[in-house]
This record gives structure tokens, C-alpha cells and sequence, in this order.
């Protein structure tokens, strides 16, 4: 499921992760080209992450860069390397939603603010599907509402949810969000099964 080399496409899940942290370790290391590939490997999962904050394109590739730049300033605070992928993505999704609540326009709707808006044409994102698998998935999350839209794409990629934090910038009862992800993730296989992407089986025990 990945391409061990250096720089190589890595799927989605915890080889991903892993890569991250391996990347991270070298770069910490002194390997300096580690930041690169590390850059590489985890700019798709932040533009997923950011974009689902309704962010025009500009916003969103400032939030993205300042995300790494707080990483290169604030290095030596990620105590495991382990953490570097929970870490970019929260430090992405705070100052995604800082900088979407400084935007939002006094006549703008719920739908306008709340829409994730991917880009038209080929960008940094589109790398996040280069796998046929990756397609899938993100092509199944795009046919769901737009609560489980936006809430898939902001805590997908984090293991372990601030639920207390994440119910204030989704606007969302904390009791709530647990429950609305499971009903969000049943909708998210339903649609993987009929467009055969997976099958009934998937994921079960």
C-alpha cells in the first residue's frame, strides 16, 4: 500500500502517519532535505483540512504555508515525532478557523461560510488523490450533506479529536459530534459499497 522511497506517493491511513514521523525524525536529525518530502507528503492533508473551513484559495494557501512555517519555528516543542501529523493538522484547523472567522461576510449564508470550496482547477490537493482509492473516497464524501462534508474533512486525518474545541468552531453541540461522525461514516461506506469501492464487508469486526 506505499512507496517506500524517498518522497514516494504513501497511502492514506497509518503508513502515512508513520512516513510523517519518520520524515520529521530525519529532519530533526539534520536531515535537511526530510522537510521537503515531508512537506510533500502532508501539504494535501492540510489543504483538505483547511479547505473545509470555506476558505477562497488565497486564504487557504496562507493558512497552509503559516502552518509550516509555526512548525519550523516551533520544532523543538513536538516532543514525538509520532505527534508531527496530529500536531500540522491541528495547528492547520486552528488557524484555519481564526482566519475564516476574520472573513466572514455580514450577508453571507450558513451554506457560502460552511461549504468546503475545492479549487476547479489541478492543485496541491489534488495530489492527496493521486491513489484510484483516494479518488473514491473523496469523490463518496462529496455526495454526502454538508454537516458530514465538513465534518469528515476536519477530522478525518486527526486520531484523536479535541471534541471540546471542535464543537465551537463547527458551531455543533459537543454531545453531538460523536454521534453525528458514526451516522456520517455509515452514510461514507453506503456510498463506497454502491459505487463498489468497497464492500459489504469492509472494515467489519
Amino acid at each position: 500500500m506505499t512507496d517506500a522511497s524517498r518522497g514516494g506517493a504513501v497511502s492514506d491511513g497509518s503508513a502515512r502517519w508513520e512516513r510523517a514521523a519518520d520524515l520529521f525524525a530525519d529532519w530533526r536529525a539534520g536531515e535537511t532535505r526530510a522537510i521537503d518530502d515531508l512537506v510533500r507528503l502532508m501539504t494535501p492533508v492540510l489543504w483538505h483540512v483547511v479547505r473545509a473551513y470555506g476558505l477562497e484559495r488565497s486564504l487557504a494557501e496562507d493558512v497552509v504555508q503559516s502552518t509550516w512555517l509555526a512548525l519550523v519555528r516551533a520544532s523543538e516543542s513536538v516532543a514525538d515525532a509520532r505527534a508531527i501529523s496530529g500536531w500540522l493538522t491541528t495547528t492547520a484547523r486552528r488557524e484555519a478557523w481564526k482566519v475564516a472567522k476574520g472573513h466572514r461576510r455580514a450577508d453571507a449564508t450558513s451554506d457560502e461560510i460552511l461549504e468546503p470550496m475545492l479549487p476547479a482547477q489541478e492543485s496541491a490537493e489534488a495530489e492527496v488523490a493521486a491513489s484510484d482509492e483516494s479518488r473514491r473516497l473523496w469523490a463518496a464524501v462529496g455526495t454526502l450533506d454538508e454537516r458530514c462534508r465538513r465534518l469528515l474533512r476536519i477530522i478525518a486525518f486527526d486520531d484523536r479529536p479535541d471534541y471540546a474545541n471542535l464543537a465551537g468552531e463547527l458551531e455543533m453541540p459537543i454531545g453531538s459530534i460523536g454521534p453525528t461522525r458514526r451516522r456520517c461514516l455509515v452514510k461514507l461506506r453506503a456510498e463506497l459499497v454502491r459505487t463498489g469501492a468497497a464492500t459489504e464487508g469492509d472494515g467489519d469486526g
